[in-house]
């Protein structure tokens, strides 16, 4: 077992290194603790960078079973001035749609998410999936095995929330309809 300063440097180096999300269980492995011992280091670590005083630029954030080192939102501006980096553009309408449809009822087929829409929304759904947004989680067992797609932790990343439970009750976007004159 390695002393808590040298696990706490082995965790901070790991997730420095992967640049994506990495699981507990494999954090655990690596400073030679397990899952349980893990997560108090963790919440350190967190503390550490979210501490102002601290004046740290990245912060750990933690999804699902899994964590990662991110900077933070506010320093993107000059994080794209000095990578020479253009800020992404922007999801289409036809996009967002489907992935709230993805996020709210998840694991869905295309199938489900165009009976939905009403409208055919493979190009949108290709879009999401080559943002990493959405990914194909398996296969539904029906005719044709059509494959059934699910939000990604790069989702949770990009907009900012930690599990899917952070989402907005979805009652909150129910149309009003329109009163006739």
């Amino acid at each position: 077992m390695v002393d808590k300063i040298q696990s706490k440097a082995i965790l901070e180096a790991v997730l420095f290194a992967a640049g994506y999300p990495v699981s507990y269980e494999k954090l655990a492995e690596a400073a030679e603790c397990t899952s349980l011992e893990v997560m108090p280091l963790l919440s350190e670590l967190a503390e550490e960078y979210s501490n102002r005083a601290n004046g740290r630029g990245i912060q750990l954030v933690q999804f699902d079973g899994a964590c990662q080192l991110c900077t933070k939102e506010e320093f993107a501006p000059k994080i794209r001035t000095a990578m020479g980096v253009r800020q992404g553009g922007n999801l289409s309408r036809s996009s967002l749609e489907v992935l709230a449809i993805v996020a709210y009822h998840q694991p869905v087929t295309r199938s489900y998410i165009e009976s939905v829409r009403g409208i055919d929304s493979s190009y949108a759904v290709n879009n999401l999936t080559d943002k990493k947004l959405i990914e194909v989680c398996g296969r539904l067992d029906a005719p044709g095995r059509p494959s059934l797609y699910r939000t990604t932790d790069e989702f949770l990343r990009v907009f900012g929330i930690t599990s899917l439970d952070m989402l907005p009750p979805m009652e909150i976007f129910a149309t009003v309809e329109a009163k006739p004159e």
